[in-house]
Formats: C-alpha cells, structure tokens, sequence
C-alpha cells in the first residue's frame, strides 16, 4: 500500500490512545522533517514509520503535541457546518440531533441535508459541498482505497451510526419461495454496490448455492425508489435499509422475509464519515462534532427514549415517514406482512464503536467480488479507515462501555470470521470472483 495513496503503516498509530489526531500530528512530523515523498518513501520502507518517529520524539515534543491535539478542547473553528444525510432510520442519530439539540450544545451549527441517494452523497462529500455525511460504512473503506472513484479520496468512519436495522423483503406473489434456493431468476435491489446490503445479500444466496452475478440480478435503488419499485413489479424483492421494509408492509405490496440481524447480529450498516482532512484543519470542530454524533447515538439506542425519537424524525424534513411505520421499526413491535405482529426490540440498535474487524470484513467482500482488485493491508486499512480509538475515547468520556478490543471473532451466517484471519475465510468460499 503506497503511501501516494493516503495510507500510513499502521505503526504510525500512537499507542498513547491519543486516536486519529495523534496519528495526524505524527504523519505532519514525518512529512515535516522530510519533505522529499521519494526520500520520505525511502526511508519509511528501510526503517518504518516507527523508528523515525522514535528519532524525532528526541527533537520534538511530539506526545504533547499528540496529547494537545487529541484533547482539542477549544472552541470549534467551524461552527457552520452541513452534514448530507439519506432519510432512513439507519441515520437516526444524525437527523435527530438537530431537533433535539445534540450540536447546539456543542457549540455548532449544523444543517442536516436530506439527499436523494449514496452516489450525490459520496460526489458532494468529495467536492467538500458536505462538512461530514452519513455514508454506507464499506464507502469510506472504497474511497480512500480508490474503488469506485477516479482517485484516493481519504474519508474515515469517525462512527458507526446503527448495527442490524436492515431486512430482506420479499414482493407478496413470493410468499410460497421463502427458500433462497427457489430465487434463480429473482430481480434484487440494494442500496448501493458498496454497502453491507450487497455484501450480505451476495454470501446469503452464495450459501444457498446461487451465484449472485450469474443466478439473480441485483441493482442498486435508491432506498426512498425501492417500495415503488416493488409495487411495479420492476424487483422481486429488496434487502434495504428501513423504514422502507416497514413501509412495504404498511403499503401491503411486500412482507419481511428475515431481519438482517439473523445473518450477522450487530453487524454495522450506516456510518458517520468524515473527510480526514477535517482533523487535521479544524480539530476542534471535529472533536464537538464526534462528542454530538456519540452522545446522539447512546440516546437513540436507549429503548425509552425510541418513541420520543420517532416522533422528532418521521416528519417531511427527515423522514417524511408515516408515525406508525417508524415507531414500528424503532420499538421493534411491528407486522410482517404475513400476518403476524413480531416484538424485536433489537431490530435496529445504535453503537458508535467502529470495530476494526467490522472493517476487515468488509474487505474481504469487497477482495471475494472483485470490487478490491489487489491484495491490501487488511489491518492497516481498517485502523485507517474505522477510527476506534477516537470514538473509544469519546465514550469514554461520556460514560459509556469501551470495548476492550476492536478485533472482535464475529459469527456470520452461521461461520465463525476471526479478523485475524482473513485469508483462510477468503479461501473458505465456494462462489466467489477472486
């Protein structure tokens, strides 16, 4: 992985916990005492990042200048700022921190944008029209790798927004083909190429002996298009994001086939990306913006507090979502379109950790598919790209449980995935491209 392209070796991270300021002050350091890239280049493959850094902490106060920066407790340096966001309750935490006061109390002024589908939020984030955005957690993992973009563009995951909340669901006339072995043939929509929909969706009907470039088709839908879509016939289903499973249901056009929570429980869907340029420029604002984004996503993930939040987020500047549709994904007491009222209160949950491994698996789909055409640091990407320890540290602050460890086993559609070992569960599939 060069460095040409926006990536450092992952010893360049601070064990000091300072986070992603602290590895921003060591990469200035670096740059700064060799200003030459080849030379720079040069010298971090003969010697790696952490020799040199250990020569200039002789020179240069870097811990202090890590700790300094890392504590950014001054006024934020941007307080206007916009933030793009797509209405579903994946970005539950960002809409409602405008209503209910989350930035204001951080000294900021946020407009939140609703936005018609990923591909305007990746290109108005890249063109800095949005500060920050809610983004496809696999899409800051895409862009800094340059996949699916022209260039390198280095965004990180400063959050994770919600984990499980997604479903496949299915048209009516497929009630009888509840077998993913019975979809040969079957039109998909997803929300984006990158993004857990597509990922998971692909190794659920791989499991099922279908491939998933060759026996179904899937495309990718706007989430706000996916319900017209299935009412028109246009798909024989969707795996999505909500309120639209629930709408589907609300509209009688379709019915909840399985909770994605089934396939892979807690695993991370929506996420609040950053630029990491805006932690290194403003990293004060970064610092209010982190601490409002954690802060609303522990209120969100509180069961008490679920209706009170519906109630601030379905209306026609978020959601734009009948009440009952969104209080039934929130609550998890909702109907499924086959005739049964189901009580699930973790249909949808809220935990702003980004673990490491999460990424990491993330990976191995984009490399499985062919989307990642070259092999990559599995390790170094993910701890450049989900900024753990930031928002440890945020949590900390706030009182709430830091994992101990951002590398976490994870059991998915029934298989153990150890992060530690991604080329061994690369090798275990049967349908793959690469």
């Amino acid at each position: 992985m060069s460095h040409a392209q926006g990536f450092v070796c992952a010893e360049e991270t601070p064990a000091d916990g300072t986070g992603e300021l602290g590895r921003a002050v060591n990469e200035a350091a670096i740059r700064a005492a060799f200003p030459d890239a080849g030379t720079r280049r040069n010298l971090l493959t003969a010697f790696g990042a952490g020799t040199l850094l250990a020569a200039l902490e002789g020179v240069l106060p870097l811990t202090n200048a890590r700790e300094a920066m890392a504590q950014a407790t001054g006024a934020p340096e941007k307080r206007d700022l916009k933030i793009g966001f797509i209405p579903i309750t994946c970005a539950t935490p960002i809409i409602m921190a405008d209503p209910m006061g989350f930035y204001r109390r951080q000294g900021l002024n946020v407009e939140v944008i609703r936005t018609a589908g990923w591909a305007v939020i990746r290109d108005r984030s890249i063109a800095r029209e949005y500060d920050a955005a809610h983004m496809l957690a696999p899409m800051p993992v895409a862009m800094s790798l340059g996949v699916g973009v022209a260039n390198p563009i280095p965004f990180s995951v400063a959050a994770i927004e919600n984990i499980n909340g997604q479903a496949i669901t299915l048209a009516n006339k497929h009630r009888d083909k509840r077998d993913p072995k019975d979809w040969r043939g079957f039109r998909f929509a997803v929300p984006f190429d990158f993004s857990i929909h597509n990922y998971l969706l692909r190794a659920y009907v791989a499991e099922a002996g279908l491939d998933p470039d060759r026996d179904i088709q899937i495309r990718a839908v706007p989430p706000p298009e996916m319900v017209a879509n299935l009412r028109a016939d246009n798909i024989d289903g969707f795996l999505g994001p909500d309120p639209f499973n629930q709408r589907a249901v609300f509209d009688g056009v379709g019915f909840i086939h399985i909770l994605t929570r089934e396939l892979w429980d807690g695993h991370p869907c929506c996420a609040f990306a950053v630029p990491r340029s805006m932690i290194t420029d403003t990293p004060n604002t970064y610092a209010a913006l982190l601490r409002a984004i954690v802060e609303a996503t522990a209120y969100s993930d509180n069961q008490a507090n679920r209706v009170e939040v519906a109630n601030a987020i379905h209306g026609p500047n978020y959601l734009n979502q009948p009440l009952t549709v969104v209080q039934q994904v929130l609550t998890g007491t909702f109907a499924n379109g086959l005739g049964q009222v189901v009580r699930q209160p973790n249909r949808i949950g809220f935990d702003p950790f980004p673990y490491h491994s999460m990424a990491v698996w993330i990976l191995t789909q984009m490399r499985r598919w062919n989307q990642l055409q070259r092999d990559v640091d599995w390790r170094a990407v993910a701890e450049q790209t989900f900024l753990a320890l930031d928002a440890g540290r945020v949590m900390r602050d706030l009182g709430m449980a830091v994992p101990a460890n951002s590398m976490r086993v994870e059991t998915i559609l029934g298989k153990r995935f150890d992060p530690t070992q991604p080329e061994a569960y690369m090798a275990s599939f049967a349908i793959k491209r690469n």
